[in-house]
């Protein structure tokens, strides 16, 4: 389904690929997705260091050359101003890695840290509006925050992002928070206190759509990426949990 030109502010708008191997990820998400790599160049990107995935013609993602961090795939929260963005995070107990700035005439990113330590990024859209496809084979569906702190996480974001939560679950063996009323929402906090390694940070989770999720982990196989999780059956559709070559995590779910 095509997303709608205006994201609610906080909500998800844009994903992108830090990799250290631009041409590996490019055939590997070129083969699973049948994305196309573009210059960038029609996004503002003159260096020529910033590539964007198409599907059908439409925007989906972001891809970067990395050499400093992890190879991991990040999430943009939409934002009407990204300096007032920037502050509300730092007043509810956020960082900024990155002040806003100015991408040509695209529009304005931040980088902050929440304070369980997740790396979220803030756009502010001008002529780019974000991804041009969700909720589809090939396209981002959602977009999950394993919290460390779950109430710091649900308090921040509300604070920060201005999200109208409501909770999905509250028992000692699932607790969830939504970002908007259920019809609406398009991203969730989990409290994953319990299920990550001891000294682990909180992190975010992309998840992108696949018809056969059975088939799309056999054939990340084949193109050399990694099996994290096999297959499962959830109330919201079938999962996976996987990295490409390079272990950037994303996660696979039915569509």
């Amino acid at each position: 389904m095509p997303v709608p030109a205006d994201f609610t502010p906080g909500s998800p708008c844009w994903i992108d690929l830090a990799s250290s191997d631009p041409e590996q990820a490019k055939a590997f998400y070129g083969a699973l997705f049948g994305w196309q790599a573009d210059s960038g160049e029609q996004y503002g990107n003159s260096a020529g260091d910033y590539m964007v995935f198409t599907k059908d013609g439409l925007p989906i993602a972001g891809l970067a050359p990395n050499g400093q961090h992890p190879d991991a795939w990040s999430t943009y929260l939409a934002s009407e101003d990204a300096a007032a963005t920037a502050r509300a995070v730092t007043d509810a107990g956020g960082r900024v890695l990155a002040e806003p700035r100015q991408v040509g005439t695209q529009g304005t990113m931040a980088v902050f840290a929440d304070p369980g330590g997740a790396v979220v990024c803030a756009w502010q859209p001008e002529a780019h509006q974000g991804f041009g496809l969700s909720a589809e084979a090939g396209a981002p569906c959602w977009f999950e925050l394993l919290a460390t702190d779950y109430e710091a996480a649900v308090a921040f974001y509300t604070r920060a992002f201005g999200w109208k939560t409501e909770t999905m679950s509250d028992t000692e063996e699932f607790r969830y928070t939504l970002n908007s009323p259920y019809k609406d929402s398009t991203a969730g906090i989990l409290d994953a206190r319990d299920r990550l390694p001891a000294g682990a940070t909180s992190h975010w989770l992309v998840y992108l759509g696949v018809t056969e999720p059975d088939n799309a982990v056999r054939r990340i196989q084949e193109l050399g990426g990694t099996v994290m999780r096999p297959p499962w059956d959830s109330p919201y559709g079938r999962l996976a949990q996987v990295a490409d070559p390079t272990g950037a995590v994303f996660m696979l779910i039915s569509v």
